[in-house]
């Protein structure tokens, strides 16, 4: 079992100039479980949280253009997100 929190990390965690990605996975218009990576501008994994019960998750990254992919049972998806430097990019991903 992995220590990663359902959701993502805390908000009290994050350090100044940290962009907060944060959304979250529905399947036919309900809240899924599953897991939400991050990769960067070339594709590279970065990281991965699992979802919460209600399907929220959340990352702090650097600024620059991210892809955020869903993977849950029957389905994934991705959508790709531009951070800003303390910015918070709010990310609804339906599979």
């Amino acid at each position: 079992m992995c220590g990663a929190q359902a959701g993502g990390p805390d908000p009290s965690t994050a350090k100044f100039g940290e962009t907060t990605i944060q959304g979250n996975v529905t399947k036919d218009g309900e809240p899924v479980t599953g897991y939400v990576r991050l990769l960067d501008a070339t594709g590279e994994f970065t990281a991965e949280v699992p979802t919460s019960a209600t399907g929220q998750f959340r990352f702090y990254a650097a600024e620059g253009t991210w892809t955020v992919r869903a993977l849950v049972p029957g389905g994934t998806a991705e959508r790709k997100v531009v951070a800003e430097q303390g910015g918070l990019a709010d990310v609804a991903i339906a599979v």
